[in-house]
C-alpha cells in the first residue's frame, strides 16, 4: 500500500500501524489486544488484513513487524497527527486537548492537505508530541 492520498485506512487499522510504528516497529499480538481492549481473534483479523496491504509481516508466536511500506505509511500517519496538534494548539486548545480532537477526524484528512499545510507552516520540526520528520517529497511538494 503507498501512501498516495493517506487515506487508504480506516481509523482502527492507522492506530494499529502507529502503535506498532511507536514500539520500534514490532509487537506482540498479545500487546495489540491489550493496547486496544480487544479480543486476541479481533486482532487477528486486522492483521491479515495489513499484511494483504502489505504494511506488515506476521510471524506466528513472535508477533507483527512492519514493512518498509508500513513504516513510510506509519511516519506519515504520525507527522499527519503532528501537524494537525500543532494548529489546534496555535488556536488555544492546550496539548492533551489538541491530540484529542485531533484523533476524533485525523483519519478524514488527506497527505496533500498535511503538506500544504506542512508548507504553509514552514516545516515545522517540532510537534506537541514530539518530532515531526519530513519526507524528502514533502519539502519540495507544494510550490
Amino acid at each position: 500500500m503507498e501512501i498516495r492520498d493517506g487515506l487508504g485506512l480506516s481509523p482502527r487499522k492507522a492506530a494499529y500501524v502507529r502503535f506498532i510504528y511507536e514500539k520500534d516497529g514490532q509487537v506482540r499480538t498479545n500487546d495489540l489486544a491489550e493496547h486496544f481492549s480487544v479480543d486476541p481473534s479481533t486482532v487477528t483479523k486486522t492483521i491479515s488484513e495489513l499484511v494483504e496491504g502489505g504494511l506488515i509481516t506476521h510471524t506466528p508466536y513472535y508477533g507483527v513487524r512492519l514493512s518498509d511500506a508500513g513504516r513510510s505509511y506509519a511516519a506519515f500517519l504520525v507527522k499527519r497527527h503532528r501537524i494537525l496538534s500543532l494548529i489546534f494548539t496555535h488556536y488555544g486548545l492546550s496539548h492533551e486537548q489538541a491530540c484529542e480532537e485531533v484523533s476524533r477526524f485525523e483519519s478524514l484528512v488527506s497527505k496533500d492537505a498535511i503538506d500544504r499545510m506542512c508548507h504553509a507552516m514552514g516545516h515545522p520540526r517540532q510537534g506537541v508530541c514530539g518530532e515531526i520528520t519530513h519526507d524528502p517529497g514533502c519539502l519540495d511538494h507544494v510550490r
